[in-house]
């Protein structure tokens, strides 16, 4: 599943070409995805400029002349540039016309998401209920303390909770608390202010390091023009269970969190 690395390395790609492009064209093939497609999208857009596009968690906003197009990848969706004659191939459901230049939305399982906006995109429902960017100042350690004191689940299941900070996907939690040297089955309210100082500097560290790796590629991901990320490569825990410890040698383990694959060093990461 994509995560905000894999977003925001897409949001990049776009950013080089599409701003300042005005839409000529919506061609909709296949409208059932997780939220039907709006179905005004071919009638409002086409003629509109796309002024910007930002990112959100994992939404990517295209900033139009008259609403906000909300692009959520789900678990296997791409947006990807490609020549505008293209051949149309299988799960290609949506495509954007920019002139010379095609957008083409990509998803096998269909779990994405394309909604148009209309008023503040901040209001909709999707994003209003959202917690703070994690590299963003609103995210830091005293935050992360008072936001953690009634939290009686485990530290990796709060941090993948996108209302108490957003972005932190299944891998980059791993990933993150094995940093900050903390066990992912400790309860969220025990965590000691250094701790979470600890927790937050390894979150941002491991976004920025995915960021500068492109993203992480597990089976659907590409970036926007078809490469993948190579963050998988620096992985410490995530999929290593097994494997010894690239840091004392111990071996790492696996446990599952909330049905997900949860991996740790015991001798690394306190309990």
């Amino acid at each position: 599943m994509p995560e905000l690395p894999e977003v925001e390395t897409t949001r990049l790609g776009l950013t080089q070409t599409l701003p300042g492009k005005t839409l000529t064209a919506v061609v909709v093939r296949e409208p059932r995805l997780r939220q039907p497609v709006s179905e005004a999208l071919p009638e409002e857009l086409p003629g509109q400029r796309l002024h910007a596009i930002t990112r959100r968690a994992k939404y990517l906003l295209f900033h139009f002349d008259h609403g906000t197009l909300l692009a959520h990848l789900g678990m296997t969706g791409t947006l990807r540039l490609l020549p505008p004659h293209t051949p149309v191939g299988k799960h290609d459901h949506v495509d954007f016309i920019f002139g010379d230049t095609l957008m083409r939305y990509n998803d096998p399982r269909r779990f994405g998401a394309l909604v148009w906006v209309e008023g503040e995109p901040e209001a909709h429902p999707l994003i209003m209920h959202l917690g703070p960017e994690p590299l963003e100042a609103g995210f830091d350690a005293e935050y992360l303390y008072r936001a953690t004191r009634q939290r009686s689940l485990a530290i990796k299941l709060a941090i993948m909770d996108a209302k108490l900070v957003v972005g932190v996907g299944n891998i980059y939690a791993s990933e993150s608390l094995y940093r900050a040297g903390i066990r992912p089955q400790k309860a969220a309210r025990r965590l000691t202010r250094a701790q979470c100082a600890a927790l937050v500097g390894a979150i941002r560290d491991t976004l920025r390091d995915a960021l500068a790796a492109g993203g992480s590629t597990l089976r659907d991901f590409f970036s926007s023009d078809g490469s993948p990320g190579y963050f998988q490569q620096h992985y410490f825990v995530y999929d290593r269970a097994g494997l010894a410890c690239r840091r004392c040698e111990a071996t790492i383990k696996h446990l599952t969190q909330g049905q997900r694959s949860t991996y740790y060093c015991p001798q690394c990461q306190r309990p």
